[in-house]
């Protein structure tokens, strides 16, 4: 099944349509009358007596007709930009040329810059948004300053500059004032040789190769300045701390989780010494209390809702029993079995130094544990995040659960309420709905998964209404209390209040990064509104020596992301004095293991709508796939977003079973620029769940068959016949 919906602006608007035709009068009018011809060097010298003539007889006219025709001859892109320069130094004397060519070359220049930007921005940057969102990070940060140093090396063309500036991520204002700025030296030179037309061969002979370096150098100088700006910035800052004499280390990592081991393990892979501190325990969130015990924990529940739906797989129907102490210390026997991968044992044995104990900041080189001090030449910070305790008046009394301490418990709570419609909230409401508890879902949200598309949370809200799942939504937690029945919350939703009644809540409303008691604030090191540390492109901080990655970094709260910033951190590092990397966020997966599963990669719906980025959407029903139907759990969909005309991947969603898994396909094809076509071209083994993503793809290719080609095929294969 199939169903393809575009959501584009217009082909062409009334704006647009309105500039093409004054662009092609105006260009008519220029082919007709010749005017390239007239802004050849030989001509203009030629034809300068007359015009000096001409001037003196009308010196204002002369000046404004001057000026309205270089403004046009920029706003056109038409070439001869360089002879208008030297017409007016021959014309009009050095400042007087000077102060006509600046004011119209810039105006005339923004004007090319609005055409480009009205006419083709939406287009190039719908078409190439993978290649160039570093591109637009950059200039959105310090597009003056770009733009600025390109304007000072007359060997850029002049239009050419225009018309790019017009597609990228800088305002109108700051480009009109930096390129009257940055082109005011070349302008001079040029109005100057004006001065001397009658000593010129041609206008190629101004820009000798001395004066030429002189511009490269001109514009280089900013990018040197601001170097040698932030080495003395950086200078000044680590000038009143003693730096070591020498180093116990070369990397000292803050934090056992995903970020910490992965940071830890490539330092020692590239034989570097490195120390790994963890206060608490190896492995972290992941292994501890979050990825490996909850997947454990679904696991289990999964089989008993399974068992639950026998008669539908043909077999007797079965009673389920729950023995919860049992489930647990099954959670608690996996977590033993992965935890000598993550343990100390095995990282020593990889060459890392493994130290138990809290670990402070005490310089840009120094870190305390266990009231010693270790010196390194760079610390990363990788120290991650835990559960965030809502301030609910009453919630401080009750013995209140949350994804750290779920794991501890033996007794299988009859009533268990959870606070949060958040990934961690679905997941752990709907495994412990499938071992029996009565679960009630009490969220602010309007829908459950708000990050993802509104029929999302929609599908999973079905899901949990069948598994008799209470779901609150928009609701407001304002007090907790016990009373004879156990522990109740009283909730307001709109101008209504309801108590609810509950043996054990669940607090999964967010996660708040551990950056408490590092010695952060003491050295400086700024943190975000959000509570993560402060980071730059590459991961650095404030103070250049040391570095955050993972949950304390931030933006993205993924195990996987964890690791992935732990490379760059870590290379960054440790061979950042040659080369540094930026942190690549292109392509960034997620998945939720409810049932069915979510997985995303790229844009949703409601993500490209608020960005205004035109899309497409091909879409194929799981209903319809072979081994979904086989498997008995023929329910959910892919959904594909492409742009209006062409196959590139702009996002996948998938709510299914495997959802996690056949995302992989998709997330490679995003990475390295292969479209939808490709992926139909490729063999899938069947009966297979990954079909589904060909089936997408052969979708994506039926909504666009050459209709009126296939009407001329089909007449041709009816004269075969005859």
């Amino acid at each position: 099944m199939q169903n393809n919906v575009t959501k584009a602006a217009p082909i062409l608007t009334t704006k647009q349509i309105s500039i093409i035709a004054v662009l092609l009068l105006a260009l008519s009018l220029a082919l007709y009358f010749d005017v390239a011809a007239y802004l050849q060097f030989s001509v203009l010298q030629q034809s300068i007596g007359d015009l000096r003539q001409w001037y003196t007889a009308n010196p204002l006219l002369a000046g404004v007709l001057y000026f309205a025709g270089y403004v046009a001859v920029a706003a056109l892109s038409i070439p001869g930009a360089a002879v208008m320069t030297l017409a007016g130094g021959a014309l009009f004397g050095f400042w007087y040329a000077l102060f006509l060519v600046s004011f119209a070359s810039s105006i005339g220049a923004t004007l090319a810059f609005l055409v480009s930007r009205t006419l083709l921005r939406d287009w190039v940057q719908a078409r190439f948004s993978r290649q160039l969102g570093t591109v637009n990070a950059g200039f959105a940060k310090d597009g003056a300053f770009y733009l600025f140093s390109l304007r000072l090396v007359p060997l850029f063309p002049f239009f050419v500059i225009n018309l790019l500036m017009g597609l990228l991520p800088i305002r109108a204002w700051p480009f009109y004032w930096v390129s009257q700025l940055g082109m005011l030296p070349a302008t001079a030179v040029y109005v100057n040789a004006g001065t001397q037309l009658g000593q010129l061969e041609s206008a190629s002979g101004i820009l000798t190769l001395p004066l030429v370096l002189s511009f490269v150098l001109l514009a280089v100088f900013p990018f040197i300045a601001r170097w040698l700006l932030a080495r003395a910035q950086s200078r000044r800052l680590l000038a009143q701390y003693r730096r070591p004499a020498s180093f116990d280390n070369n990397l000292i990592v803050i934090g056992a989780g995903s970020a910490g081991l992965v940071a830890s393990l490539i330092a020692a892979t590239v034989k570097s010494r490195v120390t790994l501190i963890e206060r608490h325990r190896m492995g972290g969130d992941c292994l501890n209390t979050g990825c490996v015990p909850s997947k454990a924990l679904i696991r289990t529940a999964r089989v008993a809702q399974y068992a639950r739906r026998a008669d539908e797989f043909g077999l007797a129907g079965m009673s389920v029993e729950v023995d919860f102490r049992r489930v647990m210390e099954r959670v608690q026997d996996i977590v033993k079995t992965i935890e000598p991968h993550d343990s100390v044992e095995r990282f020593t044995e990889l060459g890392v130094n493994c130290v138990q104990g809290d670990a402070r900041i005490m310089s840009p080189w120094e870190v305390e544990v266990n009231g010693k001090t270790l010196s390194a030449r760079h610390i990363i910070v990788a120290t991650g995040a835990r559960p965030r305790i809502p301030p609910i008046a009453g919630l401080d009394s009750l013995d209140y659960l949350t994804s750290d301490t779920l794991w501890d418990i033996r007794e299988q709570p009859r009533r268990l309420l959870v606070l949060g419609g958040g990934p961690i909230g679905c997941e752990l409401a709907q495994a412990f709905a499938g071992l029996g508890s009565e679960v009630t879902v009490l969220t602010r949200g309007s829908r459950l998964l708000p990050r993802e598309d509104a029929e999302v949370g929609e599908l999973l809200l079905q899901s949990f209404g069948e598994r008799g799942i209470a779901v609150l939504l928009n609701s407001e937690p304002t007090r907790f209390f016990r009373n004879d029945d156990g522990q109740a919350c009283v909730c307001r939703s709109g101008d209504t209040e309801v108590t609810l009644q509950f043996d054990r809540v669940l607090v999964a409303v967010g996660r708040s990064p551990n950056v408490e008691n590092l010695g952060l604030e003491e050295l400086g090191i700024g943190i975000t509104a959000s509570g993560t540390i402060e980071v730059d492109d590459y991961l650095a901080t404030r103070v250049p020596s040391i570095a955050a990655c993972g949950d304390v970094a931030g933006p993205y709260v993924f195990t996987h992301m964890a690791s992935h910033q732990a490379w760059y951190a870590t290379v960054n590092a440790l061979f950042g004095h040659l080369r540094s990397f930026r942190v690549d966020y292109s392509v960034v997966p997620w998945a939720t293991f409810t049932d069915p599963e979510v997985a995303r990669v790229g844009l949703s719906e409601e993500e490209a709508q608020a960005q205004d980025i035109p899309y497409a959407v091909t879409r194929y029903d799981l209903s319809d796939l072979d081994r979904a139907i086989a498997d008995g759990e023929a329910k959910g969909f892919v959904k594909v977003l492409t742009p209006p005309r062409g196959d590139r991947i702009l996002g996948v969603t998938i709510v299914g079973y495997h959802a996690a898994e056949l995302l992989g396909e998709f997330v490679l094809a995003m990475k390295h620029g292969i479209g939808l076509n490709k992926i139909l071209g490729t063999i899938h083994v069947y009966p297979t769940l990954n079909e589904a993503n060909k089936f997408v793809a052969g979708e994506w290719r039926k909504a666009r068959k050459p209709e009126a080609l296939l009407r001329w095929v089909e007449r041709y294969h009816s004269w075969r016949r005859s």
